[in-house]
């Protein structure tokens, strides 16, 4: 099965192109100290809003490629340091979604009865809740607390988006089980006194495996964009960590002199998700053909 899949995974030209975009932002993202020509932190006031090289105006500089923000930064390191932090926002919320959504979508599907009663009214009532405006209320009030100093503020954002984005998932899980644990070949290890636990990691959960994929590979733009929006408002990650949302934030205040501290990191964040949604569809396509359009 995995390998047919990766087989048809390669064929799709959109989710290849997916792929090449993310290795790049990777790439950018672990070796953002080495290719970045400057700190992204370092201001030059005498340089201040500086347009890219290649807009063919006055206001450039050959030092700053891709021109200078209002305090004189260089966009071009500050958009290869938000690489960094964009790709740690999307993965990790993303894992702690996967760990909190599998093992309560599994539980909830495997025993049934009052525990999957249990755990699905809580499911719904996080479900209930708006997903921006939770993000919203959690960052403003503890954006200034203990947990909201932490890495600036990424530990917050970790925690918030893994607490209300789970419920999807589990959702998707536990009707994978329920429909696979009724199955002749978990009826078959029941028989032969295979212990539960190997019956739901080894039996159940690998053959869920391939929704759950595609759907984590919507969760990471998804989290990403979260961020950027958090950012965007100002309850997000605290400055000077740059990101493509502290970025557009900050360059709103200059929009009118100079777009493209906003263009810029906005255009970085448009490419990035539609990466992810091309690999996405991909994954999709390949992992269940019978759902290509």
């Amino acid at each position: 099965m995995w390998g047919d899949a990766l087989y048809r995974l390669f064929r799709n030209k959109a989710a290849m192109v997916g792929i090449a975009i993310i290795i790049l932002a990777g790439i950018l993202a672990i070796f953002a100290p080495l290719i970045a020509p400057y700190d992204p932190t370092l201001q030059n006031t005498k340089l201040n809003n500086m347009d890219p090289v290649f807009a063919g105006t006055p206001y450039t500089n050959p030092h700053y490629f891709l021109g200078s923000d209002e305090l004189g930064r260089d966009i071009l390191s500050r958009l290869i340091w938000s690489a960094r932090v964009s790709m740690v926002v999307g993965f990790v919320p993303t894992a702690l979604i996967f760990v909190i959504g599998a093992s309560l979508g599994m539980l909830a599907g495997f025993y049934g009865g009052w525990v999957d009663n249990l755990l699905m009214r809580f499911t719904d009532i996080v479900y209930a809740f708006p997903d921006l405006l939770f993000l919203i209320i959690i960052m403003a009030a503890l954006r200034n607390t203990g947990i909201g100093e932490v890495l600036g503020g990424l530990l917050l954002i970790f925690v918030a988006l893994a607490v209300i984005s789970w419920v999807g998932l589990a959702r998707l899980i536990r009707g994978q089980v329920l429909s696979l644990k009724e199955k002749e070949f978990v009826e078959a290890a029941r028989a032969i006194g295979v212990p539960t636990r190997r019956i739901m990691f080894r039996h159940l959960f690998p053959n869920a495996l391939a929704p759950v994929i595609v759907t984590l590979a919507f969760a990471v733009p998804g989290a990403m964009l979260a961020e950027a929006t958090l950012s965007f408002l100002g309850i997000g990650i605290k400055p000077p960590t740059p990101t493509w949302g502290v970025m557009i934030n900050e360059g709103f205040t200059v929009f009118s002199q100079s777009p493209w501290p906003v263009m810029l990191p906005a255009a970085c964040i448009s490419v990035v998700m539609l990466a992810f949604t091309f690999l996405g569809d991909g994954l999709r396509d390949a992992l269940d053909p019978r759902m290509k359009i």
